[in-house]
């Protein structure tokens, strides 16, 4: 847990280490208070961004974490012997023995979420339900990059996390990927009923389905306005082609043409396509309202 800010931290929680001390300042010194060491270079451009983060988290955590600092070029022993092969890396000792690690200079949420996995904190889920929130709302406008981007954040800090995993794959299946889509998908159980991982599923399954030429389909219901088959089918490839709005409102004129039409199917498909934009979408929340007057009219 992050101290209040106007506590002031212990003086001695960052300080620069070598080969002759780093039993002392890492591994002894880790018996006590988790203590994170950062392999670092002068020359080195990434490090020069990640160290002053790091160095701001571990003064903010208020004493639950020490830092220590090694210069690879003047201490090659313990780089060595802990198999750094590029830098910035960075390893947290507990107990004497390194615990966690990564490497790169990674955004300042994912610091605090490292930090916080090391001393019991609780700021690392706050930062992935923020992740979440604007992977979704990157979603809603079609910026898929700043979606990926989001996800990507929450997949490194939790490789398990369904919401994550549905986010991840929609971008993919947005972009015509459904391979990749599908790989994605596969990180989650097989048997998973978190409502985000069905409706990617069902997305999957309707991309699958129906021709990627619409035109014949469209004259035939110029030709005839009754054609529910053909209004069936032109959903269908509206929907494989991820435009659900459009789906929706083929079947929608259907239901309020004949309900009963197929044994319903047009009723039935409308579900179908809500799961698969998303319970919570705007084309479900509207879809659901129009069937709804159309069926209680």
């Amino acid at each position: 847990m992050f101290s209040d800010p106007t506590t002031a931290p212990p003086a001695d929680l960052i300080k620069e280490g070598s080969d002759a001390t780093f039993m002392a300042d890492v591994v002894e010194a880790s018996k006590v208070q988790p203590v994170i060491v950062d392999f670092w270079a002068t020359w080195c451009g990434p490090c020069r961004t990640l160290g002053p983060m790091l160095e701001q988290a571990v003064r903010a955590a208020g004493g639950a974490v020490k830092m220590v600092k090694i210069d690879v070029d003047k201490n090659p022993a313990y780089a060595g012997q802990l198999r750094v092969q590029s830098i910035p890396t960075v390893y947290a000792f507990v107990n004497g023995q390194p615990v966690d690690g990564f490497q790169g200079a990674i955004p300042e949420s994912q610091i605090r979420a490292f930090i916080d996995k090391l001393t019991g904190g609780t700021s690392a889920g706050d930062d992935i339900e923020e992740l979440l929130s604007m992977g979704a709302e990157s979603l809603k406008v079609d910026d898929f990059g700043g979606a990926a981007q989001a996800y990507a954040q929450v997949l490194q800090l939790q490789p398990d996390n369904e919401k994550a995993i549905a986010g991840m794959a929609r971008v993919y299946l947005s972009g015509g990927d459904a391979d990749q889509a599908r790989q994605t998908l596969a990180m989650a159980r097989p048997d998973s009923k978190d409502p985000e991982i069905m409706g990617v599923r069902a997305a999957l399954d309707l991309a699958a389905d129906g021709p990627s030429d619409t035109s014949a389909l469209e004259a035939r219901i110029k030709a005839d306005p009754s054609d529910h088959q053909a209004r069936f089918d032109l959903a269908g490839a509206l929907a494989a082609s991820g435009r659900f709005d459009e789906a929706a409102d083929q079947l929608l004129a259907i239901v309020a043409a004949d309900r009963d039409w197929n044994d319903q199917a047009a009723r039935k498909q409308l579900l179908v396509v809500f799961e698969a934009a998303g319970v919570n979408s705007e084309v479900a929340k509207n879809g659901r309202r129009k069937l709804s007057s159309i069926l209680f009219a």
